[in-house]
């Protein structure tokens, strides 16, 4: 879905260990790592499309899982102009997010990347907390930094 304003609506996914770690995952054929994230469908909560994307992308579901908490609000990012699509309609201009910070609760033997027909990563580790808001690519750097900041107090509770 996009809005009036052009921005695809989304969730991020920060998904921690029992050591604070977070899971960083490797885009199939690429050397793009990011944190599991998807679109949210029409007549669809965040909620529903976090876990939803979660099983896409992870293989992992709701009993793998504990929610510690989201961001309070949206957050933005736009795309470098060379990567809007202007022949699409409506035309996306980037990215608007509630970001979802949560706990493996299950073992690492149930994450499965190849768990749906087109999957988006092939390879995942832990990171320190702060490595993907200094590696992801450029463009959304300023949204990591501004969701693992808000999101960090829930890691840090749990």
């Amino acid at each position: 879905m996009i809005d009036d304003e052009g921005y695809r609506l989304n969730v991020g996914i920060v998904l921690s260990n029992e050591r604070g770690q977070v899971f960083w995952a490797r885009r199939v054929g690429q050397d793009a790592w990011q944190f599991p994230q998807g679109g949210i469908d029409k007549e669809e909560s965040p909620e529903q499309a976090m876990y939803r994307e979660l099983k896409e992308e992870t293989g992992l579901s709701p009993s793998d899982v504990e929610i510690l908490g989201c961001t309070n609000d949206w957050l933005r990012y736009r795309l470098p102009k060379r990567y809007v699509r202007r022949n699409q309609t409506p035309m996306c201009i980037g990215q608007k997010q509630i970001w979802y910070m949560l706990k493996m609760v299950g073992t690492e033997s149930h994450v499965n990347l190849s768990s749906c027909d087109k999957p988006e990563f092939d390879h995942w580790c832990w990171v320190d907390y702060w490595e993907p808001s200094k590696k992801v690519i450029f463009f959304k750097r300023k949204v990591y930094k501004k969701a693992l900041a808000e999101l960090e107090p829930l890691l840090q509770r749990s």
